[in-house]
């Protein structure tokens, strides 16, 4: 079975606008004796328009590496001085000079070398959010690697295992440094994909807190309260952008691959008049695909869709920022804002091409001999300080999870909160035990206030302390965070690294003396593994 353009109502409403353009109406004569519903030009016919992504393209990486299967490029993490408010000039924190940071865009099996320098006046890392990394490549500073302090460098390599869209960002006081502007896109493209999904548009969503000059606010602008909500930035930003324009065609379909990279707002996407085909999201395509009337994205999450532009030609629409429910007070009183800026050119329109609905095969991981845990999330408010965690214990008091490679776990997710988090592991896929969901791999899932949300993960490789947590920004760096520690039944026996070792060590906390250079067994990245199936 297929799926046109997301909804077959597009599908009509296009052939209508072809039959009144036929009919001459619209400004264009229709040939004398000619049908009033002339047969639309396929969508995989024609091009998107000319320059259509110009306001919304984000430089790539070069790549220094002439063979077709290895991405070697340098990043450098420095300042800044960039135009995000018109006329308004605002010191950022970047990669390579550019916000968002450079696109890395290769393929599946595809090696990916990345030399980097930190320019910084502190210490920083880079952590690939959902890529299947060796464990030494993680990004998490005391705990895979020592912080890159100002002035020094780090090799980053590994194999992209998966295809999907992912992104890097740092891990070092990372509510300040996304906040400022620290995050890169990955694509990592799988040839055997459909080219009905349409042209790849990639869309960095973010925000970050400046006043009416361009000018940073302060780091810990909003005091307690911004510990406790998560400080969402004044200014909404699309691919570092503010209201940056898109040009479309009536018909002719985007493949959109969404990130989420603010510290603490939901994104929900939605346009008059228009449905989404979602494919998927974390890892790439999900079984099969989903008529949906919005696309919603948390912080550290992704979303893979099918855009149709169904307005006539010549339309002109804005696509807003819609509040989202995430808990007490997040939608109270608080308007829409402006996003993206749509424009349909002034050409006939086309038919939308086909969209499968069977997109990938996913098996569920057997749960029968699965090992259980129950994290919740936890708040603690003394009236001076906000202090969040697991299980009522803060990352740096709380011992790690324990894992053996080949094990299967099935972990409840208890958020009895008064507010919804977005729940991040690193190294490992999970699934969703949900019945009602659309399978699919997932690193980083919503869990919404007063509820509760089983996964299954396997731990199938790549031994080592992995961490977990809260992706809005803010609540990791006040505790809201824990560690996995896998272990490689066949390996030699050795103690859990000490505690001082879990800890995320924010830039204004580091000790470097006490920093390993490796917390746990990392084999090399070096063979290409199957992505899970």
């Amino acid at each position: 079975m297929t799926r046109i353009g997301g909804k077959l109502a597009t599908t009509l409403s296009v052939l209508a606008l072809a039959g009144l353009s036929a009919c001459g109406e619209r400004g264009t004569s229709a040939p004398q004796g000619a049908a009033a519903t002339a047969p639309l030009e396929r969508a995989s016919a024609v091009s998107q328009p000319a320059g259509w992504d110009q306001d919304l393209k984000i430089a790539p990486a070069q790549d220094l590496n002439p063979d077709p299967h290895v991405l070697e490029v340098n990043l450098e993490a420095k300042p800044a001085v960039l135009e995000i408010l018109p006329g308004k000039k605002t010191t950022v924190w970047t990669y390579n000079g550019q916000l968002p940071g450079p696109l890395l865009r290769a393929q599946v099996g595809d090696r990916v070398i990345v030399h980097f320098k930190n320019s910084l006046p502190v210490a920083t890392t880079i952590h690939w959010h959902g890529l299947r990394v060796s464990n030494d490549m993680d990004g998490s500073p005391g705990i895979t690697q020592p912080p890159v302090e100002p002035g020094g460098e780090f090799r980053y390599e590994f194999v992209l295992k998966d295809a999907g869209t992912y992104w890097y960002h740092p891990h070092v006081d990372s509510a300040v440094q996304v906040g400022r502007g620290l995050y890169g896109p990955i694509v990592v493209e799988d040839p055997k994909d459909p080219q009905a999904f349409g042209d790849d548009l990639v869309l960095v969503l973010s925000d970050m807190s400046l006043d009416e000059d361009g000018q940073p606010l302060p780091d810990d602008n909003g005091g307690q309260f911004g510990d406790l909500f998560g400080r969402e930035g004044s200014t909404l930003l699309v691919n570092g952008k503010v209201r940056p324009h898109l040009q479309v065609r009536t018909g002719k379909q985007q493949r959109w691959r969404v990130i989420d990279a603010a510290r603490a707002r939901y994104f929900n996407l939605r346009l008059p008049g228009h449905r989404f085909t979602r494919l998927g999201g974390d890892n790439g395509l999900a079984a099969r695909s989903e008529d949906v009337y919005n696309v919603v994205v948390a912080p550290g999450e992704r979303a893979d869709a099918v855009f149709t532009p169904a307005d006539p030609p010549g339309s002109h629409k804005v696509m807003q920022w819609v509040p989202v429910d995430r808990g007490y007070g997040s939608t109270f009183n608080r308007p829409r804002e402006d996003l993206f800026a749509i424009d349909t050119v002034d050409a006939p329109p086309v038919s939308p091409e086909p969209i499968p609905e069977t997109l990938r095969t996913i098996e569920p991981i057997d749960i029968s001999d699965a090992k259980t845990q129950t994290l919740a999330f936890t708040i603690a408010l003394d009236g001076h300080s906000v202090v969040m965690g697991f299980n009522g214990l803060p990352y740096e008091r709380a011992p790690p999870l324990e894992a053996r490679l080949g094990e299967t776990d099935v972990w409840t997710l208890v958020n009895d909160t008064d507010f919804a988090h977005p729940f991040h592991l690193h190294g490992y896929f999970f699934q969703i035990l949900d019945d009602a969901r659309v399978p699919e791999w997932k690193d980083t899932i919503s869990v919404p206030s007063k509820s509760q949300m089983k996964i299954a993960v396997k731990f199938d490789e790549r031994p080592g302390m992995w961490m977990y947590h809260c992706h809005i920004l803010d609540h990791a760096e006040i505790g809201m965070m824990g560690h996995l520690h896998v272990t490689d039944p066949a390996a030699p026996a050795s103690a859990s690294p000490a505690m001082h070792m879990h800890m995320h060590m924010p830039a204004h906390a580091q000790d470097a003396g006490a920093v390993p250079t490796n917390a746990g067994s990392t084999p090399s990245d070096g063979e290409r593994t199957d992505a899970p199936q």
